[in-house]
């Protein structure tokens, strides 16, 4: 199950909030490493460092990384401070963390009794790699620039990103996370469920919108898995259902959920072609809430082929056809690389568009 390897630090690479990338020697040769120093301490030039090369053995193309273990000859110090709420239960690695929602906490009181999001917004998507085009969708041509104050724009549009724990658990591993949060795209991070290493820690998807919209103050919440979704070939055997289950829990809290399609013209997986089979089946059969589904008026014959796909979810749901005119300038503006399973913005442009479709209809919804 773990493919275990004792290697040496040769350098550092780069690092970036939470993270650091290495080159380690093993017995296999040189690899590139992450340690996430929060839960292992900072690894140095010239450390042993005890690996985990399980997903750099797989390829895995999100996280094909020797995963730091510890560095056994310097250990970091006990943690400090309060936390009780303990997330990678039961792993190794399990962490302590303080919970935005647990007794300890200073918003103890606020989330206690908390039962609503008072009709936010709240968008949500299957794969991480939405998150930046969604906000390109939602600020239009006019995105928050680094270094300024709310003040400054009279009160900037606050987006507090949830993510669920159906793909990578640490938040610290998406570069696109820390870069958005670094420029202001993002006023905070909530991780809820497993995940951990967010601005805010929650028990649960619905503490976690109760936090986004009570704790951080946010107008918009953006709900996807972090990096890295697990998918079978199969209907139901996939991490994206939760987008499903994210949306009925926007409803409950009295948010106004809206759906991102998952849409491709570049995969080269059947089942991904125009409306993916994971919305389909998460918006379709998952989601019992009723939602508004952000349909891309795209060109042509892929157009009408998405907008045929779409026209089974109206049996829950409100289609809104949101026009694709300016979210391409919008989508190169984005602060970070936009990717998806190796596909740039022309690769595969459709898949952007769609998920900045929903920041757009999401922001109608603020007017």
């Amino acid at each position: 199950m773990i493919r275990w390897r004792r290697g040496e630090v040769v350098r550092i690479r780069r690092e970036w909030p939470g993270a650091v990338e290495l080159d380690v020697t093993t017995e296999d040769g040189e690899a590139r490493a992450l340690a996430y120093p929060a839960l292992v301490g900072r690894p140095e030039p010239g450390d042993v460092v005890l690996l985990n090369t399980t997903a750099l053995a797989m390829g895995l193309g999100t996280g094909g990384y020797a995963m730091v273990v510890a560095v056994p000859d310097r250990l970091p110090q006990d943690p400090q401070g309060p936390g009780h709420l303990v997330k990678a239960r039961y792993t190794p690695l399990q962490a302590t963390v303080l919970g935005a929602d647990e007794q300890d906490s200073p918003f103890h009181e606020v989330l206690r009794d908390a039962d609503s999001v008072d009709g936010m917004p709240v968008i949500v998507a299957d794969l991480h790699s939405a998150l930046p085009a969604i906000l390109c969708g939602l600020y239009g041509q006019n995105p928050p620039e680094p270094g300024e104050s709310d003040s400054e724009r009279g009160r900037s549009l606050r987006v507090a990103y949830v993510m669920l724990d159906g793909g990578a658990l640490p938040a610290w591993f998406s570069m696109s996370c820390a870069r958005l949060r670094e420029t202001g795209w993002l006023c905070g991070v909530v991780t809820v469920g497993q995940a951990f290493g967010g601005d805010v820690e929650a028990v649960t998807p619905h503490t976690g919108l109760l936090a986004a919209k009570h704790v951080l103050d946010a107008d918009v919440a953006i709900v996807t898995q972090g990096p890295g979704n697990l998918g079978s070939g199969t209907r139901w055997g996939f991490s994206g259902v939760s987008a499903g289950e994210a949306v009925n829990a926007a409803a409950v809290l009295g948010g106004r959920p809206v759906a991102a399609l998952r849409v491709s013209e570049g995969d080269l997986r059947e089942r991904h072609i125009g409306v993916s089979h994971h919305s389909l089946t998460a918006y379709g059969r998952v989601a019992l809430a009723p939602a508004h589904i952000a349909v891309p008026v795209l060109p042509g014959d892929f157009g009408r082929r998405v907008a045929e796909q779409s026209r089974p979810l109206a049996a829950r749901h409100e289609l809104v056809e949101v026009p694709v005119e300016g979210l391409y300038e919008a989508l190169q503006g984005s602060p970070v690389r936009l990717s998806t399973m190796g596909r740039g913005l022309d690769e595969d442009l459709a898949y952007f568009l769609a998920s900045a479709a929903a920041g757009r209809h999401a922001a109608s919804l603020l007017s």
